[in-house]
């Protein structure tokens, strides 16, 4: 073989293992980019199930926090607590409804009632973790 055919295998050569090492580095650093959507949301659908998932870490603190208080009460206390959860809970409901439904039959609507969802229900953690507090003191 000729010094010049030689040269162009040898190039041939770089070029496919350049080739192939981008193509490795490239796959290993889409591997590594799959993060949590929610700490940059970029469509619609994202912000949707952000939203939801900003309602369910709201929803299990909240449930956290009233176990913990429902522990310090007597039966009555108890019986009241559950009476106001039910109200707080209908509130909530209905509240977020209203506030959503300004955007009814739009895509962002699931987005706005999650929020608001995880919004008054931190809220009412909040209160309910204030109750905990009074009854330590």
């Amino acid at each position: 073989m000729t010094r010049v055919g030689m040269n162009a295998r040898l190039k041939t050569a770089v070029v496919l293992i350049s080739l192939l090492l981008l193509a490795a580095v490239s796959t290993s650093g889409q591997k590594r980019k799959k993060t949590d959507p929610c700490t940059d949301p970029q469509t619609q659908f994202e912000m949707n199930q952000c939203a939801g998932k900003a309602y369910k870490a709201a929803d299990l603190e909240l449930n956290q926090v009233y176990q913990r208080l429902a522990t310090r009460l007597d039966d009555g206390e108890k019986t009241q607590l559950k009476e106001a959860q039910t109200a707080w809970l209908k509130y909530r409901d209905s509240n977020c409804e209203f506030v959503a439904d300004q955007f009814k039959g739009g895509s962002m609507r699931p987005m706005i009632y999650g929020y608001c969802l995880a919004d008054v229900t931190k809220k009412r953690t909040s209160e309910l973790k204030s109750q905990i507090k009074e009854r330590s003191l």
